[in-house]
This record gives structure tokens, C-alpha cells and sequence, in this order.
């Protein structure tokens, strides 16, 4: 751990994960041929001299060193906790977590039903890596740092390219450009203009406040409920499911795989499905499977009718939706 001193007694601990953010390429001019998680997070702020002007000490830690592509369970379950415990401590201002791109959206929405935190909780990243030329990083981080120093500031938030994003609507919308991550239709919670933040929506709150037993249940599940994502496509069939559905017959769980007990469909438009693939959802459903509906759409949400055979995810994106059934079916949900 690491502390860079100011005069003032309220803390921002950024916790590292890794990602492109503390990523390092042989090349300073290679921005995708980089090894992500290489620098640790003490190493990452130490290079921004901005962040001492702050009117909060930063404390560093880092809870994983990975690239966000392989994040686990296991890494969740660690932030969750760690978070927690941060949340109620009074001399904390706000947590700011370095993270991969390509998951970020799923963990930040992760935590922020699961604690609904009143502090700012802020995610950022980088698109290039840290031994770029012209790295993305260090505005980010400070501009992270910005939002967690704001006296009201709550939730959980994703700071990037001087926006602030819900972690409700937050996507990854863009595989290179800096400037990846989008909130749909919904718009971004503000912006962050030279440390200082425009608000243009309220912050967010999560839809589920879980009870601190409910927190602990969680950070010690040992087996999470499994859930796929699959998608509707022409030509789509069943047959995914079917085999899925096969794999769960006593006989396949000497393979040692956890029986599949949720079904996430990134359906075509307003939650369409083709024949074959509904017919087969329906039998999973009719089987005990857990079965909703999203829309692979970037923008909108699925409206449903009241004669809908398969539930629809609420205005949740696929991944975001599979968060939220697992921690359903694991009981901490209605």
C-alpha cells in the first residue's frame, strides 16, 4: 500500500485490478500489442503528479493483476468485500477502481446492485497503455479521482474520456478509440471538465439494496449459479440449448460441469426470438431453467406484452442481465 500525503484526513483509496490501464508494451508506439496488468497500481499514480494537489490523501492497493478478459468470480468476490469494508470507514471520501475495458461494464454493475453504496464508487480505465506514447490513463485516473473527491457523489459510476457513466447504462461501445464506452439512450450522469464536475442527471441508485448478511452470502458463495448467454440470429436453433439442456442430465455431471440454471437471449430487436430457438427456450423454461430475454440492440430495451412467454430483462443489456439473474437464483433477489 501505498500513501501520497495531503493535508486533508479523508481518504480516496484506488484499488488496482489491472487491464490496459497498468498495461506495458515493449514499443512505445504500440497501443494493442501489450501485455495489460504489468504495472502495479502504486507504481500507475506514482507517474501523475496532479493527483497530490488533491484535497484528499490517495491510498493504493492492489486486489488483482489482471487482464479484464479473464475476470473471475473469485476477483468479484474480493471487491466486493474489500468495498465493503471501505464503504464504512469514515474517513474514506470515495473508492476509485482501476480496471480492463472489456469487462469493466459487468463488474461495475456487479457492485453497484450488490452494495448500492452511498459514496462514489469510480471505475476507470485506459484504452492505451501505460508505456504508451500518449497514454490515456493518468487523465482518466485523475478525473476518477475528481468525482470521488465530490462532496454528495454516490453510487457506482465508470469515468472515462472526461465522461461519467451510470454503471446501470454504461457499455463498451468501441474497440480502439479512447473514447469507448457509451450509456445508450439513457445519456451519461456528467462530465468532468478540467476536475471540475458538470452534473447533468442525478447519481445513480441501485434498483436492490441487499442487507450486509446478504453481502456476506455472496462473498462466500463457493459455486455461483451457472447462466449462458446466447444469441438470436437468422437461421438460429435450438440446438445450443438442447445441448445445454442435455449437459444437465445426471450422466453429464460426472464431466464435472455445473448444471446450467439460467438462460440470457440477446434477441434480434424488441426481444424477437426464431421459432426453433423459442421453442427450445420454452422446454428449458418448462424444465426448472431460468430463462429472460434482452436485446442485442446497443440502444432501447425490450417492451414486452402481457401475453409474453419468456420475461424480458428489465432495460438490462445481456451481460448485465446474466449479473442479475445469477444473483437472483443464488437467492439474494426477488
Amino acid at each position: 500500500m501505498q500513501v501520497m500525503t495531503t493535508n486533508s484526513r479523508k481518504k480516496i483509496v484506488v484499488l488496482g485490478t489491472g487491464g490496459t490501464i497498468a498495461g506495458r508494451a515493449q514499443d512505445g508506439a504500440d497501443n494493442i500489442g501489450y501485455k495489460a496488468g504489468e504495472v502495479g497500481v502504486d507504481q500507475l499514480l506514482a507517474a501523475i503528479p496532479g493527483l497530490k494537489r488533491g484535497t484528499c490523501e490517495v491510498v493504493t492497493e492492489q486486489v488483482a493483476q489482471l487482464d479484464s478478459k479473464d475476470m473471475s468470480f473469485a476477483v468479484w468476490q474480493q471487491l466486493a468485500a474489500r468495498v465493503q469494508a471501505l464503504l464504512a470507514d469514515n474517513d474514506v471520501q470515495g473508492i476509485v477502481i482501476t480496471h480492463g475495458t472489456d469487462t469493466l461494464e459487468e463488474t461495475a454493475y456487479f457492485l453497484h446492485v450488490l452494495l448500492d453504496p452511498a459514496k462514489p464508487v469510480v471505475f476507470t480505465c485506459a484504452m492505451r497503455p501505460a508505456s504508451s506514447q500518449a497514454p490515456d490513463g493518468p487523465q482518466n485516473v485523475l478525473d476518477a479521482v475528481a468525482v470521488s473527491s465530490l462532496s454528495g457523489a454516490r453510487g457506482v459510476v465508470v469515468v472515462c474520456a472526461g465522461t461519467v457513466h451510470s454503471a446501470v447504462d454504461v457499455q463498451k461501445t468501441h474497440t480502439y478509440r479512447v473514447d469507448a464506452f457509451g450509456s445508450g439512450d439513457a445519456g451519461p450522469v456528467g462530465y468532468v471538465e478540467e476536475s471540475v464536475v458538470r452534473m447533468v442527471r442525478n447519481w445513480p441508485s441501485a434498483p436492490v439494496s441487499y442487507v450486509p448478511a446478504a453481502i456476506e452470502k455472496i462473498v462466500n458463495l463457493h459455486i455461483w449459479p451457472r447462466v449462458e448467454v446466447l444469441m438470436n440470429h437468422a437461421g438460429a436453433s435450438g440446438a445450443i440449448v438442447r445441448a445445454l439442456m442435455n449437459s444437465n442430465r445426471k450422466e453429464s455431471a460426472a464431466a464435472g460441469d455445473a448444471p446450467v440454471r439460467g438462460l440470457v437471449i440477446a434477441a434480434t430487436g424488441n426481444g424477437t426470438l426464431h421459432h426453433d430457438l423459442e421453442e427450445a427456450l420454452l422446454a428449458a423454461q418448462a424444465s426448472g431453467v431460468a430463462v429472460v430475454r434482452a436485446t442485442r440492440c446497443a440502444m432501447g430495451r425490450v417492451i414486452s406484452t402481457p401475453d409474453a412467454r419468456i420475461p424480458d430483462s428489465g432495460g438490462l443489456s445481456p451481460v448485465k442481465a446474466r449479473i442479475a439473474l445469477m444473483l437472483k437464483l443464488a437467492g439474494l433477489a426477488a
